[in-house]
């Protein structure tokens, strides 16, 4: 929905918000991804959970909330809550801000003192941390904006007896607890001063309400929690489409000639152009794919790009489609040759009949609105798209993955029979138990594989680790290797010991290896590990979602395993003797 699609209208989003609710509800229907967010909050959180319930919707997630007593936050996490027990939350969300520090500047502290009360302010928030990694769940913790005065003036920043520093100074040790992968912070600092402070810390609202901020800043808020929230659940779009013609640079290539194109250091408007292009190039280090979606001669778009002035160059993009074909047909073919879906696609365009065009015809896709060179970057960078909540090996190399996914796209199209296809892709594949440094890609791929998922279980990074070092469980990654290059970590295996039984707790595989028999090679991993362990049957569950109705059939149809019970709602379970198993896999050298 574009009113909630950055920048968006914070009052109208306020006043509408029921019908605007209502409207997302019906739309996405039983389709939603389910999830439970609870809410321990220092200060009334009733309006940040309703402008987050929108922007969830939005992004195709139907979260059910259950939200603590005003300034509970910290005895329902410590001492426990019965309600909260019961509830069993997929995500906790902890509201604090500088309203909830236990003391404010005080110059008669000595330096020791100052130490101390900002160690335990630290000590307070890692215990109640500690107590709610009970639930096994991803912890959203708010880091402090900054308070609304200064006692001491600029010496509030850097003394360490002010409020004002202690805040820095606990948002850098947050951080710290962030690395370490036992919270994923709420950057409220970065929102306020986004809002602008002034603005935020509008106390009627705190002394009538005890909201923590304006309630005009709500939206922003309950914004910054849904974009961390859509990428915990792989709802990050993976792909920038962009114009080339005043879109990376100012000026048309096919009229005005390389030469004549405006970007580089000699004016502003150049400068905010090479800036964007800088800014696309760096999106690549978060895993982001780039391509060409432009009118234009295929020479002409090669030529603007190796501008020497430009950051950007050809071998950036995964794929460059510089025709006169519309582009809404590009778009898709894009997504095609890349094994994406419309979904994964942000179009970034100047003109705004293209963008409406696209917003017509693949309603999927994200369409920012771009007003003027020197505002591209904020517009798509405050739009949240590619928010990544971890950042792996596998991500920093996507935007290479998926380029070679087009060559082999290519030799796929030029090679008529498939088993002849696979043996010319060259494929070796690492399938081993879990490793530790594997394991955040590993966590990460369990919370963004949706279609090629058979039970769409989550799990969070300690319960990955809990998984591989239990003597109860079998665990498996699998990577891929081929002629064109590393796909990554591309798939994740882990079943339960059961006696004579291993079942399947999770099978999972990126999708851009799919059919290249990297299912039956991870198969026949599987059961060398189950026999090791006097396993003789394989037990695997497929639960339906909305998105996993691509491997309804694996079990049977893929790997050969018989029917062995269906329950109500579409769930069933499969079995494999593995008594006299022969290895499926023909193609991949293991």
């Amino acid at each position: 929905m574009k009113e909630l699609e950055y920048p968006f209208d914070p009052q109208y989003i306020l006043k509408k918000r029921r019908a605007i609710k209502r409207r997302l509800t019906e739309e996405l229907g039983e389709s939603g991804l389910k999830k439970r967010i609870a809410v321990l909050g220092g200060s009334t959180t009733d309006d940040i959970v309703s402008m987050a319930e929108l922007f969830l919707l939005n992004y195709g997630i139907q979260a059910e909330f259950w939200q603590s007593e005003y300034n509970k936050f910290w005895e329902d996490g410590v001492f426990g809550n019965d309600e909260l027990e019961e509830f069993k939350p997929d995500i906790i969300y902890v509201c604090t801000s500088s309203v909830n520090l236990k003391f404010m500047s005080d110059p008669s502290l000595t330096e020791q003192q100052a130490d101390e009360r900002i160690d335990g302010e630290e000590q307070r928030y890692a215990m109640l941390w500690e107590k709610l990694a009970r639930f096994g769940c991803p912890i959203i913790q708010n880091n402090f904006d900054q308070p609304f005065y200064a006692l001491m003036g600029n010496m509030d920043s850097w003394d360490k007896r002010g409020l004002c520093y202690a805040a820095k100074e606990l948002n850098s040790r947050f951080g710290r607890y962030a690395r370490e992968g036992k919270i994923l912070l709420l950057d409220l600092d970065r929102t306020a001063a986004e809002y602008g402070l002034d603005r935020w810390h509008d106390r009627s609202y705190y002394y009538m309400y005890k909201y923590m901020c304006a309630r005009e800043a709500v939206p922003s808020v309950g914004y910054k929690l849904a974009l961390i929230v859509k990428s915990i659940f792989g709802k990050n779009r993976k792909l920038l489409a962009l114009d080339l013609d005043n879109t990376l640079w100012g000026g048309i290539v096919g009229d005005d000639g390389v030469e004549g194109l405006e970007i580089g250091q000699e004016t502003g408007t150049a400068q905010a152009y090479y800036e964007f292009q800088q800014y696309a190039k760096q999106l690549k280090t978060v895993g982001t794919v780039l391509t060409v979606c432009s009118k234009n001669e295929y020479e002409n778009a090669l030529a603007g790009l190796d501008h020497p002035e430009g950051a950007l160059r050809p071998e950036d993009f995964a794929l460059i489609k510089a025709n006169w074909e519309p582009k809404d047909k590009n778009l898709v073919e894009t997504v095609t040759q890349l094994d994406l879906t419309p979904a994964a696609i942000v179009f970034a365009d100047d003109n705004p009949a293209e963008r409406e065009i696209v917003r017509q015809t693949i309603p999927e896709a994200a369409v920012p609105e771009l007003t003027a060179p020197e505002n591209y970057i904020r517009e798509i960078s405050r739009g949240g798209h590619f928010e990544p909540v971890s950042i792996t090996a596998d991500d920093l190399a996507r935007a290479e993955m998926y380029r070679r996914n087009a060559k082999r796209a290519e030799l796929a199209a030029s090679v008529g029979d498939y088993g002849e296809y696979l043996k010319s892709l060259e494929m070796t594949a690492e399938i081993e138990p879990f490793k530790p440094m594997y394991i955040q890609r590993i966590t990460q791929l369990t919370n963004k594989s949706n279609q090629f998922n058979l039970t769409t279980r989550r799990f969070t990074q300690s319960q990955t680790e809990e998984f591989m070092n239990s003597p109860a469980h079998i665990t498996q990654y699998g990577k891929l290797m081929d002629k064109f290059g590393d796909n990554g970590v591309v798939s994740v295996v882990v079943g339960e010991v059961q006696g004579e039984t291993l079942e399947i707790t999770l099978w999972l595989m990126s999708c851009r290896v799919r059919k290249r028999d990297m299912e039956l090679a991870m198969l026949d991993g599987l059961v060398a590990q189950a026999k090791a362990k006097g396993v003789t049957k394989l037990v695997g569950r497929y639960i339906p979602t909305a998105k996993n109705k691509m491997v309804e059939r694996f079990y049977p149809d893929v790997l050969g395993f018989a029917e062995l019970e269906q329950k109500d709602g579409g769930e069933t379970l499969w079995q494999l003797d593995i008594s006299d198993y022969e290895n499926k896999n023909k193609y991949i050298k293991m």
